[in-house]
């Protein structure tokens, strides 16, 4: 055997090896999530959240005439479910880093980049598991697909969009946190407080009007509108725009926390 055949089958066997890593670091993180209750609760949260928004708000946007109110509630329901598998990520991170974890995988032969691509394998099942349960919610209270197959596709496909994007922020917070206190509170405000500020419950129009153009303007707002054009087939360069450069921030915001813990542990 010549010596480019040897480093060709040396790299093939390294290759292997590392998709091997990502392959057991995956397995591990979805056992940790099933025996943690995560799944289960990925099945439970979309219909409590569900529940709890449409029932005592129903009464009172059906006066508005035109309203079916779980067709209006479909997007921030899904949102909400993409949060929790966001904050799901952030306390994995956070605990895996509590107990050492992070350390001793970086002392192992293995590229410093298998271990953040296994936890986005797990939060991505997560997510997905998240989705469509939060779409069932969905039916349940009401909500019909607008424009078919290919509408419920774009909706699944902007939402996981969205959910691995946060999920990167996630990681990242939970990774630099210090504690998993922190991490909570880093993840569950934010999402709180632009959640209730948000298009995904009410109209812009039924917030004071000092208020408007942030509730408008803020990122939920933006995710909102979207998932609702492609719910509705209605989606357009003009809607989309301003949910793009969101997008394009949070995956800035994700990078740039993934490097801070990256020089932290190497210094």
């Amino acid at each position: 055997m010549t010596t480019t055949e040897n480093t060709i089958e040396s790299r093939q066997l390294v290759r292997a090896n590392v998709w091997g890593q990502v392959a057991a670091l995956s397995a591990r993180g979805l056992t940790k999530v099933i025996r943690n209750g995560e799944l289960v609760f990925a099945f439970v949260a979309p219909a409590f959240l569900a529940v709890c928004f449409y029932i005592p708000l129903r009464k009172v946007m059906d006066q508005y005439p035109g309203m079916d109110y779980g067709q209006f509630l479909m997007p921030i329901i899904v949102l909400q479910s993409v949060g929790f598998a966001a904050s799901s990520a952030a306390m994995k991170a956070s605990f895996d880093g509590k107990d050492g974890i992070h350390t001793r995988f970086r002392v192992l032969p293995m590229p410093s980049w298998v271990p953040m691509i296994s936890r986005l394998v797990t939060n991505a099942a997560l997510l997905a598991v998240s989705l469509v349960c939060a779409l069932v919610a969905c039916l349940i209270i009401g909500w019909r697909p607008a424009d078919g197959a290919l509408g419920v596709l774009l909706v699944f496909a902007i939402s996981g969009l969205i959910g691995i994007l946060l999920a990167l922020v996630a990681d990242g917070i939970g990774l630099n946190a210090g504690s998993p206190q922190a991490t909570s509170q880093a993840m569950s405000l934010p999402t709180l407080i632009l959640g209730m500020l948000s298009t995904g419950f009410v109209p812009v129009e039924r917030f004071p009007s000092w208020i408007q153009p942030f509730v408008r303007n803020q990122p939920i707002s933006q995710f909102v509108d979207v998932i609702r054009g492609a719910d509705q087939g209605a989606l357009s360069w003009g809607l989309v725009q301003p949910s793009v450069y969101w997008c394009l921030g949070l995956f800035a915001v994700a990078m740039g926390l993934l490097a801070m813990d990256r020089r932290r542990m190497s210094a």
